[in-house]
C-alpha cells in the first residue's frame, strides 16, 4: 500500500506529472511541493497517509518536469491554487479530500482552501505562513539577507545564476548542519530544472511574486482568496532552524500567535525543533505524527 508510484494527468490545461501512493478509492491527499524542491520531498509523509488509507498524490507543480511549462508563462499564486482545485477534480477527489503545501505549495494550499473550502476537509501549510505575516517578516533586515535569491530572480542574471551550485547552496543555508547528504534531493531537484524552459519557469514564480503586471485576470478570484483569511482551519508548520525564512521574524521569542492570528479560528501553529526549510525531510516522524493527528 505504501508503495510510490508515478502518474500523469490533465487539469487546467496543463499535464501533470505526479507520485501516488495509497488506495486508488481512498479520500484525495493532495501535497504540494515548494521551490528548490521536487514531490520526493513528500517520500516520507506519502507512506504514512498510505497506511492511514488516503491516496495521497504529489504533482510535479506548473513548469517542473515533467509537468508541461505554461504557454502564456503564468505562475502567479492563483495559477497555483486554481492548478490544485483543477487537480482535485481531475482526480476524482471529493469533499474528504485534505491538501498540504509546502513552502510555493502553501501559497496554493492557501488559496485553493479559501477560493474552493467545499473541497477540503483538512489543510495543512509548511514555511510559508499567510501573506499578512510574511509582509512583515519580508522587511526585517536579517530576513532581508535570506532572501537575496528572490532579488537575484529579478534581475537578467537569474537563469545563469539558478544552476546546481546554487540549488546546494540554498538547501546547504535553509537545512540544519546534520551531516546528512542531501545531494539526493538536489539531484531530483536538478530533473525537474533540466530545460532552459524548467529554469524559467521556477523563476517565474518569483518574477510574480514582485511583479504586478505579470498577474493575469483569469485567476483572479483565486490570487485574491490566496492573500486573504479563509474559513477552513489550517495546521501550520515552521522548522525551528529554517534558513529561508527564520523563525526570529515568523515566531519571535518561539511565540507563533501572530501566526495563528492570522490564520481561520481553529487553525494551529508549531515550531518543529531541530527541523530547517525543509521540515517534512528533516524530521519527518515528528512531522507526520503532527499532520496525521491533524487529519485524524
Amino acid at each position: 500500500m505504501s508503495d510510490i508510484t508515478t502518474g500523469s494527468v490533465s487539469a487546467n490545461g496543463l499535464d501533470f506529472g505526479y507520485l501516488t501512493a495509497g488506495p486508488a478509492d481512498g479520500p484525495l491527499a493532495l501535497l504540494l511541493h515548494g521551490f528548490p524542491d521536487s514531490p520526493h520531498t513528500w517520500r516520507h509523509l506519502m507512506p504514512g497517509l498510505a497506511a492511514a488509507g488516503y491516496r495521497a498524490v504529489a504533482p510535479f507543480m506548473r513548469g517542473y518536469a515533467p509537468t508541461s511549462v505554461p504557454a502564456d508563462a503564468t505562475y502567479q499564486s492563483g495559477a497555483l491554487a486554481a492548478d490544485a482545485i483543477a487537480l482535485h477534480d481531475a482526480l476524482g477527489g471529493g469533499s474528504d479530500a485534505v491538501i498540504v503545501g509546502h513552502d510555493w505549495g502553501a501559497f496554493a494550499t492557501y488559496g485553493a482552501a479559501n477560493a474552493a473550502p467545499d473541497r477540503w476537509r483538512r489543510v495543512v501549510t509548511m514555511s510559508v505562513p499567510p501573506i499578512s505575516v510574511m509582509t512583515t517578516a519580508f522587511f526585517d533586515y536579517e530576513q532581508l539577507k535570506r532572501s537575496f535569491y528572490i532579488f537575484v530572480f529579478q534581475t537578467p542574471l537569474a537563469e545563469a545564476a539558478l544552476n546546481r551550485a546554487f540549488v546546494e547552496g540554498l538547501w546547504r543555508d535553509w537545512s540544519p548542519d546534520d551531516g546528512r547528504d542531501r545531494s539526493q534531493d538536489v539531484d531530483r531537484v536538478m530533473d525537474c530544472l533540466a530545460a532552459p524552459d524548467n529554469v524559467a519557469a521556477a523563476i517565474g514564480y518569483y518574477r510574480a511574486m514582485l511583479d504586478p503586471s505579470r498577474l493575469v485576470e483569469r485567476f483572479a478570484a483565486e490570487q485574491e482568496a490566496a492573500n486573504r483569511v479563509g474559513e477552513l482551519p489550517v495546521l501550520y508548520l515552521h522548522g525551528a532552524d529554517d534558513g529561508c525564512l527564520g523563525p526570529d521574524v515568523v515566531a519571535p521569542g518561539g511565540d507563533l500567535g501572530a501566526v495563528e492570528a492570522a490564520l481561520p479560528p481553529g487553525s494551529r501553529a508549531h515550531l518543529v525543533p531541530g527541523a530547517g526549510h525543509f521540515l517534512q525531510l528533516d524530521r519527518p516522524d515528528d512531522v507526520n505524527t503532527r499532520v496525521l493527528d491533524w487529519l485524524a
